[in-house]
């Protein structure tokens, strides 16, 4: 999509990336990363799939002590990148926030649709360099801090009941002291 270099950062072969590696890890991986790599802006998406947290484009910012904008839907680079205007959804309309880089942004479903990749982009793709960094070597402990001690589904809401006038609806309601 565009990337210049990648770098992949290796876990262990026993954690399980989907439940050991939690949002404070990753986080942490992610900015001794950034203390080498020295990026103006990190872009991380809204929330894991896997875990749903939402935490790790937060967490990174407070590690790094960087500015952040979350839920982004619209970024626009200022000219001479010295920052962005970042356009964010919020209930009853749009904030646009002014953020100075290095920032941390991340980004909600609206902010782009990638466009497909061609095969020849993917040949090219291929030859790019990747790095890999054994998590070890950055000094990282990724040793999980939370447990699941339990999951359980709501319990099964009752029934609705139809009511044919005001009258029979009020009276519903105080029989059940609502009003």
């Amino acid at each position: 999509m565009g990337a210049d270099d990648a770098i992949h950062v290796e876990t262990p072969e026993n954690v399980r990336t989907d439940q050991d590696l939690q949002p404070l890890a990753v986080a942490k991986i992610l900015a001794k990363v950034a203390d080498q790599v020295k990026p103006d802006l990190i872009i991380t998406g809204k929330q894991a799939i896997d875990d749903d947290c939402g935490q790790t484009g937060q967490m990174l910012a407070g590690l790094l002590n960087w500015p952040q904008a979350t839920y982004a839907s619209q970024l626009e680079v200022k000219d001479g990148a010295q920052g962005a205007k970042v356009t964010r959804e919020v209930e009853g309309g749009l904030e646009v926030l002014d953020v100075p880089f290095p920032a941390v942004m991340t980004t909600d479903l609206r902010l782009n649709t990638p466009r497909y990749v061609t095969l020849p982009n993917i040949m090219k793709a291929r030859k790019k360099a990747l790095k890999t960094i054994p998590v070890a070597d950055l000094g990282v402990d990724i040793t999980p801090r939370l447990e699941t001690v339990e999951v359980d589904e709501p319990p099964k809401r009752a029934a609705g009941k139809k009511i044919d006038s005001v009258d029979e609806l009020v009276a519903e309601l105080k029989s059940k002291d609502l009003i």
